[in-house]
């Protein structure tokens, strides 16, 4: 190709330019010596030229940018249509009833109790069990809701999974057939919202054998004393789980501890730095009487307890997946609209690099979640996949939601962008439903055969 030939083809890229632009722009470089360092380049430098010239002369929007979608391997395909119609409306609700007020809510540490009506209508509460009003879906089902829950706001998945998890499994669980029938069908409909006290100021991860909190038996009553801490929904909930230690055997039982209850105070745990949307109570009783019929009737040790730990401990998993799924997202889609430079930092090299690290773990956590749930479904679950699973996710969630808040800089700091929120909750998780020690003792000892726990 002539010299000619050259700037022949580079000026037709260029009939679009606005000529006082170029006159101004010719008083602040020489467009000779331009002309003449187009003219030498070859021909593998000129198409370069070429393309760059052609995508800076675009018209904004037309590079079709893929959709921001945290599902990479595209697990909903292995959902059934009516699972896959479930999930959307889930995140539908979540969209539209919850992303508006989650940071108002979280910054002002209140409940938006005028939610639990609409998040009734979804009839999502007690998922996996059988009869009592409840959909009956599998425990996949369970973990995607948790996911769609934790995506928008882990305040609500915790809310909820206390509620539907906790509360309502100690029941399904450890409580008589005249117990479920009281209790469950109408906290299936959120007209009952329930609690579960294990927790306690002293004592956190020794629970299995060291609770504080003791129980009596006087006649056809139960006295209750002590303290439980980091309860969620207890400040307003209208039963509370609380587990306690029996005097006379030393064994675990369970009891149903209806609000308003003498000797029962609940006081809201304040200045959070986590889920603060949470009402997290620090409970006190003092000589609590609750009647024999209140005692959940199949609970006789902490094994009972440990049952509705396993069930539960996979949601929370889900909810990590999540809450990184919540925070890629908000990040992929800040990174596509923010400039600089001239350009979205998405098409930045060490941009893109954090993004993929974020989406690799975020993808690996599905895909073990998945599994999970899948051996659940099957009656295979154990302890050691539970914890590995909470280990895994609980601490890649992490990962993800500081890279997260990196790639938006100073922005990312700011409640408006969401990441904030999302870092801050992330510590909630790496902490409850067993800490990462205690859950790695329990996988280290099943794969070893021996036990480090003292």
């Amino acid at each position: 190709m002539s010299f000619f030939s050259k700037i022949k083809q580079t000026i037709s890229l260029m009939q679009d330019i606005d000529l006082d632009a170029l006159g101004k722009l010719s008083q602040k470089v020489d467009l000779s010596e331009i002309m003449k360092t187009v003219g030498e380049l070859d021909d593998r430098q000129l198409a370069g030229l070429m393309r760059m010239l052609k995508h800076k002369g675009g018209k904004k929007g037309q590079h079709k940018l893929p959709p921001i979608d945290g599902d990479f391997y595209d697990m909903a395909l292995k959902l059934t249509p009516q699972q896959r119609e479930l999930q959307i409306k889930v995140r539908n609700f979540m969209e539209d009833e919850i992303k508006p007020i989650a940071n108002e809510y979280w910054n002002k540490a209140e409940f938006p109790f005028q939610i639990i009506p609409k998040m009734a209508e979804l009839n999502i509460c007690g998922l996996t069990y059988e009869g009592y009003g409840t959909p009956y879906e599998t425990y996949v089902m369970e973990g995607i809701i948790a996911m769609e829950l934790a995506r928008v706001d882990v305040s609500i998945s915790t809310f909820f999974g206390v509620h539907s998890g906790l509360a309502m499994g100690s029941i399904y669980i450890c409580g008589s057939e005249e117990q479920k029938q009281e209790w469950l069908p109408k906290m299936a409909k959120m007209e009952l919202i329930g609690a579960f006290g294990l927790t306690e100021p002293d004592v956190g991860s020794a629970v299995a054998g060291g609770l504080g909190t003791t129980c009596r038996q006087e006649g056809d009553e139960w006295v209750l004393n002590g303290q439980k801490k980091w309860i969620g929904n207890a400040t307003f909930a209208d039963v509370t789980i609380i587990w306690a230690r029996d005097e006379a055997s030393d064994q675990v039982k369970g009891f149903l501890v209806r609000k308003g209850n003498p000797g029962f105070k609940a006081e809201k745990i304040e200045n959070k730095m986590a889920l603060r949307t949470v009402q997290n109570a620090l409970i006190t009783m003092t000589d609590c009487r609750i009647p024999e019929s209140d005692r959940l009737q199949k609970c006789d040790s902490f094994k009972d307890t440990a049952k509705v730990l396993r069930m539960t401990r996979a949601g929370v998993a889900w909810q990590a997946v999540g809450c990184a799924r919540g925070a890629y997202e908000a990040a992929l889609k800040y990174t596509k609209k923010r400039e600089q430079f001239g350009k979205p930092i998405a098409s930045y090299q060490l941009v893109q690099n954090h993004l993929v690290e974020m989406v690799s773990n975020l993808t690996a956590m599905q895909t073990l979640c998945f599994r999970l749930s899948e051996l659940q479904d099957e009656g295979l679950l154990t302890d050691e996949h539970a914890s590995l699973a909470k280990v895994f996710c609980s601490m890649r969630t992490r990962d993800v939601v500081s890279q997260a808040r990196e790639v938006m800089g100073g922005n990312g700091i700011l409640l408006e962008y969401d990441v904030a929120r999302f870092v801050a909750d992330a510590e909630a998780i790496y902490s409850y439903e067993g800490t990462k020690e205690i859950n790695s003792l329990i996988v280290g000892r099943a794969i070893t055969g021996y036990s480090a726990f003292v």
